[in-house]
């Protein structure tokens, strides 16, 4: 058994509980804050007309326009003023910020995989860019920049009555900044940093005529990374024309490029079962060792409002994802040489497009008296995606610990393409929204999936597996207002998962059926203060079935028997405080485990048991707080703290991902109206620590240590 690593975790801890137990003393004096002049209670982060966060409306939580308020389930917004005030340039980290929400991101997935609720990766945790989602199951690419984003709607649960399969942990929305009537607008922006970084973004929008719009936004990104041979650049584009045909019909063009080239680390293995932090900054992989991807994304969406009861959307929508690694990816420690074996030495390419149709109408109406909404839909999507490998076959040999001399990229495997998989899928969707009294409404929702999955063998130039699929999902749920500000709301929901990225399907794995997830939730939403505040909690229990786990009797196969489970507690709070201050806070709590699996150990291999484990890349703790201090007129100070609690490498919990805390600090002055320059500070304590395990349970991922950034905004 590997030991544990021996860190210090106590002082960042402390500081992040301290802060935590401060929240309700902050609370307290309601009367004396309600009294207090506006002029020091400035205006919570809005997304528009006023309201908060949870009396917006929110495009994630429903296809019905609810707010988060009138939603029966956990739905966050991050807005655009808190991602600048926060810094977070990538999505990722922004996503991560949210309540119940952790990054596992490596090579291996593009680096955006996500834990939600106990469960990781792109087939429970989806990612949709404007409400549209990159089928199959693949880990997105794009987008990854915050630059040209509104606003990020994170779903928590099941979600399949809207998207369909592949989202039992959440839903994670990204929405571009849009087109809209008025003066044109620019924006700039420019970053220099450590670490060699440097980040410029441009953004322009506004009216051309009176019915036709724009808006327009680029970013570039170049850093030279935390580890040897670490450099890293991106360049992202997002553009958008708006056409007001009449007065109740607008259509709009769309299309966004994203182009990566990220550092070409692919982790650090332990050292006689511990990381040791001399190898902190060390990198294993060879010289020319390369990860790219490609996306395109290209939209054309109508919205008609024939009257004020009738809304219908449609849009037609065209993706397209090349991404390359060739790298060394596995490093073991040998301890009889002393040396790094590396194997493994893998060549991808991937080519993935998918067309697509959706289109969805709301009608407001009474049932027996009653306010009903109704919003019926589909979907329609083909989709490609071809695979070409080595087979990931090769070596570049071992090296040094603690001095690598990188060698080249070696294979005698010729990389070819190996198979092509194609799905075409169609989905009917609808939810209904019924007011049985002012106070108290009921909401349920309906979907069908049905999709053809085929496989053609490259290689041997013939078909695979051609397979079927078909799903039913569905939720109800209720909304009661115990007071005007104060909702009480529960939901039960199924949906499904498949055993693996569809688009990525084996033929071992294409006779099993999809995976079943059932969830219940209660929790209670508020907000205070005249609109200064607001808080909410969750409580939740998710269960999965149908896993895949090893066969007792022959552990070469596998059988479709396993079980894991989620229960939890999420809460979060966000007020503005007198003399300017502001505190926005998240904490989860989370019991997860798998309570039927079994996976083939030793040699020859036997099934071993791993009920009551923990699953992988699964936080138990996390905690996130942010406070910020407008101490005089055009200078605010901030701050922020990112707790993740420990995790395990592997599915016998015998190696475990220590918890961490990292701390970011930041002054803002506002030098003019439109004009401010923020210095910032990221991981200020220089915390090290691992955000996952990749390719092998010892092959660990550093995060970024200290970094300093400072960033001109300009609005003109």
């Amino acid at each position: 058994m590997f030991g544990k690593i021996n860190t210090n975790r106590q002082r960042p801890c402390a500081v992040l509980l301290s802060s935590l137990r401060l929240l309700p003393f902050a609370m307290c004096p309601l009367s004396a804050m309600a009294q207090a002049p506006a002029s020091t209670l400035p205006a919570i982060v809005v997304t528009g007309g006023g309201d908060t966060t949870l009396t917006a409306p929110a495009s994630t939580g429903s296809n019905l326009g609810l707010t988060p308020m009138q939603t029966p389930a956990s739905v966050e917004v991050i807005t655009r003023d808190q991602l600048e005030e926060r810094g977070d340039s990538s999505v990722v980290d922004a996503v991560s910020r949210a309540g119940g929400i952790s990054a596992i991101g490596h090579p291996g997935n593009g680096g955006s995989s996500l834990s939600a609720r106990g469960f990781t990766g792109g087939t429970s945790v989806m990612h949709l860019y404007d409400g549209t989602r990159l089928y199959g199951g693949v880990e997105p690419t794009f987008p990854f920049d915050t630059w040209s984003i509104e606003r990020i709607e994170v779903l928590r649960g099941p979600a399949s009555v809207i998207y369909g399969d592949g989202a039992i942990g959440g839903v994670v929305n990204v929405i571009p900044k849009k087109p809209s009537q008025g003066p044109v607008r620019n924006e700039l922006q420019a970053t220099v940093g450590s670490d060699d970084t440097y980040r410029l973004g441009l953004g322009s929008g506004g009216s051309l005529t009176d019915r036709l719009s724009y808006r327009v936004d680029l970013s570039a990104e170049r850093a030279g990374g935390w580890v040897e041979r670490g450099d890293s650049r991106s360049a992202a584009f997002s553009g958008a024309l708006q056409w007001e045909a009449t007065d109740d019909l607008s259509i709009k063009l769309s299309h966004a490029y994203g182009y990566q080239k990220p550092m070409p680390y692919f982790g650090t293995p332990l050292i006689n079962g511990e990381q040791a932090s001399d190898l902190r900054h060390r990198n294993y992989n060879v010289s020319d060792g390369v990860i790219r991807y490609r996306d395109n994304w290209t939209e054309l969406a109508a919205t008609w409002t024939p009257t004020d009861r009738t809304t219908v959307h449609a849009k037609l929508y065209h993706m397209d994802s090349k991404r390359d690694w060739k790298n060394a990816e596995r490093y073991v420690y040998n301890s009889a040489t002393g040396l790094i074996d590396r194997s493994d030495n893998t060549e991808i390419h991937h080519d993935q497009k998918q067309t697509g149709f959706t289109a969805d109408a709301a009608f407001e109406s009474t049932v027996v008296g009653l306010p009903n909404r109704l919003s019926v839909g589909f979907d329609i999507n083909s989709s490609r995606f071809q695979h070409s490998n080595n087979t990931y076959s090769g070596s570049s040999g071992p090296v040094n610990p603690y001095d690598p001399a990188p060698g080249y990229f070696h294979s005698d495997i010729p990389t070819v393409p190996r198979y092509r998989n194609e799905a075409h899928q169609y989905s009917l969707f609808l939810e209904d929204r019924l007011e049985l009294t002012p106070r108290w409404s009921v909401l349920a929702g309906l979907r069908y999936d049905h999709v053809d999955v085929s496989r053609e063998d490259l290689i041997a130039g013939a078909s695979a597996f051609d397979r079927t699929y078909a799903d039913m999902g569905w939720r109800v749920g209720t909304v009661y207002d115990l007071t005007p500000d104060l909702a009480l709301y529960a939901q039960y929901s199924e949906a499904s998962d498949p055993v693996s990225g569809l688009l990525m399907l084996s033929p071992s794995n294409s006779s099993f059926e999809m995976s079943r997830g059932r969830q219940v939730e209660v929790g209670l939403k508020q907000t205070f203060l005249q609109g200064k505040g607001e808080w909410t909690l969750a409580a939740y229990h998710i269960r999965k079935s149908d896993l895949l786990t090893r066969d007792p009797v022959n552990p070469d196969l596998r059988q479709q028997v396993g079980e894991q489970s989620s229960r939890g507690l999420e809460g979060s709070v966000a007020v503005d405080l007198p003399a300017g201050w502001r505190v926005e806070a998240n904490a989860t709590l989370l019991r997860a485990r798998f309570d039927d699996f079994s996976e083939a150990v030793g040699s020859p291999p036997a099934a071993v048991s791993r009920k009551g484990n923990v699953p992988p890349n699964v936080p138990q703790r996390l905690a996130n707080v942010w406070v910020s201090w407008n101490f005089q007129p055009g200078w605010t100070a901030m701050g922020g703290l990112r707790y993740v609690g420990k995790r395990y490498a592997d599915n016998a919990n015998t190696l475990e991902l220590p918890s961490y805390t990292t701390t970011d600090l930041a002054l803002r002055w506002d030098a003019g109206r439109n004009t401010s320059i923020t210095a910032r500070a990221y991981n200020i304590f220089d915390r090290e620590y691992f955000t996952t395990a990749y390719y092998t349970a010892t092959q660990w991922f550093y995060g970024p240590g200290r970094r300093y950034e400072l960033t001109l905004n300009h609005r003109f």
